[in-house]
């Protein structure tokens, strides 16, 4: 079963999101066949490379939301995080533009490293104040990734892997995804937004039966019990 999850490094909903599916994929019992591809998405690709300001005054100033409105959602935001175990620090978070960021998360894939990038770009970006559009904030995570410093060094002299970064967005697009996270499922099902574990749960097990549904091989003809009671 393919699970593709549309997602964004500057994207605080998507972290819990990824919580709380990690929670439901731990329990499905065919979890071994499940096989997770993280997509490119980017909620703000106008983003300078760096912004001069604090996540209050980008969302305020840019988006156009009030001060006092986007504090009470962080609010909100950090308490639904600690729920999923995560400590958010929405006054140390660093705006930076996550395209670069996006092609680190492919060249990890190319070393079956995905998932710990994406897992590591949340986390320094959300509960420790790391810069995500730095470059030596991102040569350095990769090397603790047990990536070549030549080929992360690529990311800053070349346009590699900038390409497969497009593609996921229009590919989303093409799917109708206009927010994030976006969980799909064999292409056939669709989950929008961080919903509840048991949601995800409910998801994995109807996909899975309509992909593998039980197959009767005798007639039926064999006693058994039922409704009515059992054959004496």
């Amino acid at each position: 079963m393919k699970i593709e999850i549309w997602s964004d490094v500057a994207c605080p909903w998507c972290f819990i999101g990824k919580r709380r599916f990690e929670a439901a994929l731990a329990a499905f019992p065919h979890r071994e066949s499940v096989d997770v591809t993280w997509r490119s998405y980017q909620l703000d690709p106008t983003l300078p490379e760096h912004y001069d300001g604090t996540e209050l005054e980008y969302l305020s100033s840019r988006k156009g939301i009030p001060a006092e409105q986007v504090s009470q959602m962080f609010g909100h935001v950090a308490e639904q995080a600690k729920a999923e175990g995560l400590n958010y620090r929405f006054d140390a978070v660093v705006v930076a533009n996550s395209f670069t960021a996006h092609r680190l998360i492919q060249l990890a894939a190319a070393h079956g490293k995905q998932d710990e990038a994406k897992e590591r770009l949340l986390s320094d970006h959300f509960e420790h104040g790391k810069d995500i559009g730095s470059r030596q904030y991102l040569a350095s995570l990769g090397v603790e990734l047990g990536i070549d410093p030549a080929e992360v060094d690529e990311l800053f002299t070349t346009d590699k892997y900038a390409d497969a970064v497009r593609f996921d967005f229009e590919e989303g697009r093409s799917l109708g995804i206009s927010g994030v996270p976006f969980f799909v499922i064999d292409r056939k099902y669709g989950l929008s937004g961080a919903q509840p574990a048991e949601t995800f749960t409910a998801a994995l097990n109807q996909a899975w039966q309509e992909a593998n549904p039980l197959v009767l091989v005798n007639s039926g003809d064999g006693e058994a019990c039922g409704p009515d009671g059992c054959p004496v």
